[in-house]
This record gives structure tokens, sequence and C-alpha cells, in this order.
């Protein structure tokens, strides 16, 4: 098959090493036809896995009823996907759906956006700092990149918003220092660093941030991009620790690969927004709805908490056993492998000749984030394949 020549397209990205054009399951193929196990997901995003029929059927049902009329007018399945999301923030019991409100939005970043615009406006006049973590990540547009706990990333963008301090991450000392300004209006951190290389802070942080932001009077921010809906074994990662979050910010899994994100907050927060005061022309269309309900009502169905947790601890395992790798970090399937040496770019390129997608979070470090419902066979292939991988590359 002859590739389209990417001239036109801005170069945002590197070269890719190869083109998938199709995807079933845990599998993709490229255009030569070459079978991969896809151990990333597209960044945890197809949690169930590539084409799941049941959300394919219901985009393509929706398609050809209603695909857009803004919000200037309802639809149907927004409320029922922001009650859905209610429910699975009080972990899926309706007795404990804690009654917050949903915003729709088409990305990690939007939903941050929202959430960082929502706690200024709850905070009122004088208090507009937020507290992030170093080594956090929370989008690209100008204020996520400036949360985002990476100054690397930041040098090409000088002057950023102002606006932000960052503390050590799973430091509570450090954080309650920063919420000694009185200008703080809310805290704002991941409950596992996915792009900072997969770190689960200790058992006791996230509850301790908790008990920091109630005595300040400042919202806590769970930014669950990349570990909600049942990437670490829980519908939300901040429910591995006792706490209730004030705004919580959600996309990747929600469609399963169709442009979809949220923020939620709590009903007392959310009445700091009036009509007017935030919007979106895309969020909340049926189409991407459609995705959405289906894609959570599958992953109810399949239980994919609990899956989670007995394929995440399967593939440590797993990991464990391979030489070249010193440890491995994260919650459910969430996994980071800390390498040896800096030759996690190589691995990944290694994985990949020999039909395994996986990707360098670090260079030290390789991330693996398959399907929500992958089944033991292919987490044993997996496994087998990055040995094999960090052979070839030198790095065990």
């Amino acid at each position: 098959m002859s590739r389209v020549p990417r001239t036109n397209l801005m170069h945002t990205y590197a070269d890719p090493p190869v083109t998938f054009v199709r995807g079933q399951g845990s599998e993709l193929f490229d255009d030569s036809g070459k079978r991969y196990l896809d151990f990333v997901s597209g960044l945890a995003v197809t949690s169930l896995g590539h084409a799941h029929p049941e959300v394919a059927d219901a985009v393509a049902e929706q398609a050809r009823v209603l695909w857009h009329v803004s919000n200037l007018y309802g639809n149907e399945l927004a409320p029922e996907v922001a009650t859905t999301l209610d429910r699975l923030m009080g972990g899926g019991d309706p007795a404990a759906a804690p009654g917050g409100q949903v915003f729709f939005c088409n990305s990690g970043a939007e939903a941050n956006e929202c959430a960082l615009k929502l706690a200024r406006r709850w905070a009122g006049p004088g208090r507009h700092m937020v507290v992030a973590a170093d080594g956090s990540f929370h989008g690209r547009t100008f204020a996520t990149l400036a949360a985002t706990g990476q100054p690397a990333k930041h040098a090409l963008f000088d002057p950023l918003p102002p606006w932000f301090n960052h503390v050590p991450y799973d430091n509570l000392d450090a954080l309650a220092g920063a919420l000694d300004e009185p200008a703080v209006a809310a805290v704002l951190l991941e409950p596992v660093q996915g792009e900072g290389g997969v770190v689960v802070p200790s058992s006791d942080y996230m509850a301790g941030v908790r008990e920091l932001c109630t005595d300040r009077g400042a919202l806590l921010i769970c930014d669950e991009v990349q570990t909600g809906l049942g990437r670490t074994g829980r519908w939300f990662g901040f429910q591995r620790s006792p706490l209730r979050p004030d705004i919580v910010t959600m996309a990747k899994a929600l469609g399963n690969g169709m442009p979809v994100g949220a923020c939620w907050a709590r009903a007392e927060v959310a009445a700091a927004f009036g009509p007017g005061d935030h919007a979106t022309t895309f969020g909340g269309q049926p189409l991407a709805m459609a995705a959405a309900r289906a894609t959570l009502a599958v992953m109810e169905r399949e239980g994919v908490c609990a899956r989670a947790e007995r394929a995440g601890a399967r593939l440590r395992a797993g990991l464990e056993r391979l030489g070249g790798i010193t440890a491995v970090r994260g919650a459910g399937l969430l996994l980071a492998a800390q390498l040896e040496s800096a030759r996690a770019g190589q691995v990944a390129d290694a994985a990949l000749a020999r039909g395994l997608v996986v990707n360098a979070v670090r260079p030290d470090s390789l991330r693996l984030a398959p399907s929500l419902l992958v089944d033991d066979e292919l987490v044993d292939e997996a496994v087998a394949v990055l040995g094999d991988s960090l052979d070839a590359a030198g790095a065990a």
C-alpha cells in the first residue's frame, strides 16, 4: 500500500516508524499487514480495545440519527452519561453518588482548563494561584502547560501564565508551605503521575492533601485524564485513598477513542459557574455521548476495575522476572518498567520491530497500558516479546 506523503502535516511529531490501518481488541495491523500487540492503547485511551463492536455500533447508529445541535439546545444522551459518571464517582453504588455536576468537552486539556476556570470562579477575587506538582502533566494549552511541572516543556513558550506554584510530588510538608500563600485557590494533582513516569505516591499522600486543602480552604482538583475509568483498578485513581475531591477531570478512556472529556465537580462548587461562564462548541454532542454511554456500559458489565487489578498483577509479575528491569511501578494496568540503564527508547524500538507497542515514558522507563480487557495469553506473549527486546537492545 502506498503512503500519502506527510508534507502537509505540521511537524509537531517525529516521523512515525509505522502506520497502523486496522485494530481489533488488543491487536493492531500496519499497512503491510503485520500484527502488533498494543500495550499502550493510544496512551490509555482504547481501554476496551480497538473497534469494540458495541461502541462501534452505538456510534454508527447515532451517526444515522443526530450528530450535533450545539449546547444552545439539549440532547437526550448527555444527562444520562453525566448521571453515570456521578455514580462512578461514588464507586458505582447509586446510593453513594455524590450528586455532582459535569461539563463535557473534547479532551483532557480542555477538562483541566474547565477545572482551572471553575476554581478561579469559585474562589473569587484575590485567589488565583494553583499549586501543582513537579513532574506532573496536565496538557499543552497555555494554562495547562503552565500547570505541568516539567520545565523542559515550558522553555519554548515562556512567558507562561504565572498563576502556578510547583512543589515536589508526594511531599506534604512542601504542599503545606505552598498553601500558606493566601492567594491559592486550588491544588491540582494526578493520583498517579502518568507522563511523569508512572509515579505512585505514598499510601497516605492523597488523604493528607485532602486534609490540607480542607484546612486551608482550597479546592482539591484530581486530574484523572489518564488514571480514570478503571485504569488503576478503581473507577478513579483517587478512590485508592479515603477522600473526596472537589473537582475531577477525565478524558482518554471515556469514549474509547472518540474525542470526549469531562470535568466533574461537587454541586456547590459547580454552582460557581453560571450560563455563559464557560462553553464549548462540540462538548457533549450526541455522537460523542453515544460513544461514552456505550463505553461506560461495557466497562461496568465487564467489571474492568477487577480485571485491571488481576491482569495488572499478572503483567507486573511477568515484568519483574525479566532481566534488565530493576523495578515495576504503577497500579492496575498503568505500569512502568524501570530499566537498569537509560535505554528505554532502544528497547521500545526493538519491541516495535518484534510486534509489541510500548513507549518510553522516561529515558530509563517503559510504560505499559494495555486494554482493560486484555487476556492472560496476550499478557504472557507481551512479556516474552519484551524480554527478547531487552536482550536485543542490550538492556538486560
